[in-house]
């Protein structure tokens, strides 16, 4: 029995009118994410969940059970459609995990900004914004299903961070309206920097309700599989065009071999041991990108036009980012992944030296992009065949080593991800937002009670 659930029992009863899910089962798949993608988070959270799930409609109910786990002490787990990947909407305390999907209303788009409620999904945010002849600035693999918050709360950017770089970058997030956690709650409306302060916080830090993004021009993308039989040639071309300044692309994904050989739905497309470049590109620089594959040595396989990947309801995004991962893993179950940030004035030469010294062990999954700051680079989900922890953290090391930044995929604890580089302005607004520290406990570990004892600060053990 939780230590919640008597106080459990009386939320649910004074807000009996709301959408509250008890049933085993869809509890269970409520508290968990994609999590399972590492073997280390997959046996550190095995078994956590929340005590009750509520699914609020409207910002009155959401703040009817945030007051009032407030009053009670619940803790509470903010949550999208479950499709992050270190555990971020996984409950370590048991207590509420607050499903925002049904809070999904979309606002408006006026010029190039757009704003809906945090609940909405992706996909139907871009669907919402076209007919303004306006798209989303970037859309991870997850489109479908992820939620808006979802994505602010603990994603990073996706399909067209190659022109806009991630979430982070200035100017692509430019307001966000979130509540407080108190038995009076407060509805506060952040802007710029003071908004970003939420970001990739896994919900520890406020309740994120709706927010205004800045939208691009709306293309109608072509979708190409460009594929080679060296890896430095596929490497070249895709570092190429994703710097062709007069090529307009949305996505640059390269997946050095064996990883095409995972993608049986589009084995016709890729010649066994081949190296492959997924790009998303506009009509009118198709051609442009093709002379440039032949200049490598590569061939053009695979060609779709907007019309047809919406008529076949199936695109080439869903094989990059993350997904690339999923659907490899789909074939083979001994693998995990790693993610890594390389150095934009030397990434090319540290992805060699990288498949030089762990080929055959580490699979090269590269996202071409612009960094927070402007410069072109790649950022890397290699997939792994996962041997031990002790092996991953040696890999990741290595990678470090050759001056590449991890941000470890196997900790669900916001500063281990981020290699402890946290703001401190981020637990600053804990305290503004969560004063009795009952958003997503357990995740921030800088976090600490105003009445605990110094030694819970220690560090835990993710």
């Amino acid at each position: 029995m939780s230590q919640h659930t008597e106080s459990v029992q009386r939320l649910s009863s004074e807000l009996s009118a709301l959408d509250w899910i008890t049933e085993p089962q869809r509890l269970a798949r409520l508290s968990q994410d994609f999590a399972w993608f590492s073997p280390v988070l997959k046996e550190a959270l095995q078994g956590k969940r929340g005590d009750i799930a509520v699914r609020p409609r409207t910002e009155g109910e959401i703040r009817q059970v945030v007051a009032t786990c407030a009053r009670l002490s619940i803790p509470i787990t903010v949550r999208g459609t479950g499709t992050g990947n270190y555990g971020q909407c996984v409950p370590l305390e048991g207590g509420v995990i607050l499903d925002m999907s049904g809070y999904n209303a979309f606002g408006w788009v006026r010029d190039s900004v757009g704003r809906a409620q945090s609940g909405i999904r992706l996909s139907e945010f871009d669907n919402q914004a076209r007919p303004h002849g306006k798209e989303l600035r970037w859309l991870p693999s997850t489109y479908r299903s992820a939620t808006l918050g979802g994505l602010f709360g603990g994603g990073f950017g996706g399909a067209g961070s190659i022109n806009h770089g991630p979430l982070a970058a200035p100017g692509n997030i430019l307001a966000v309206r979130a509540m407080t956690v108190e038995p009076e709650p407060q509805i506060i409306e952040l802007t710029g920097a003071e908004a970003m302060l939420l970001h990739h916080t896994y919900g520890t830090n406020g309740i994120v309700l709706e927010l205004e993004v800045a939208l691009t021009t709306a293309v109608p993308w072509s979708e190409c599989i460009a594929t080679f039989t060296e890896f430095d040639a596929a490497l070249d071309f895709a570092s190429r065009f994703s710097s062709a300044p007069g090529l307009e692309k949305k996505e640059v994904c390269f997946l050095g071999a064996p990883i095409p050989d995972h993608f049986t739905a589009l084995a016709e497309y890729l010649p066994r041991g081949c190296h492959a470049v997924l790009v998303i590109v506009a009509p009118h620089s198709e051609a442009g990108m093709r002379t440039m594959v032949a200049e490598h040595g590569g061939h053009v396989s695979y060609r779709k036009s907007a019309e047809e990947v919406a008529a076949s309801n199936k695109t080439l995004l869903e094989y990059t980012w993350n997904h690339t991962t999923l659907v490899a893993m789909k074939v083979d179950k001994g693998l995990t992944y790693i993610q890594s940030g390389f150095d934009p004035t030397r990434n090319l030469a540290q992805v060699r030296a990288l498949e030089t010294q762990l080929a055959g062990e580490v699979m090269m999954h590269l996202e071409f992009l612009r960094t927070k700051e402007g410069a072109f680079n790649c950022s890397g989900l290699q997939l792994i065949r996962y041997t031990t922890e002790a092996r991953l953290n040696e890999i990741m090391q290595i990678y470090r080593d050759h001056g590449v930044q991890i941000n470890n995929p196997h900790v669900y604890i916001v500063e281990d991800g981020k290699q402890n580089n946290l703001d401190p302005a981020v637990v600053q607004m804990k305290h503004r937002f969560d004063p009795q520290g009952l958003l997503n406990p357990g995740k921030l570990r800088s976090w600490m009670k105003p009445d605990l004892a110094p030694q819970a600060a220690e560090p835990a053990t993710a």
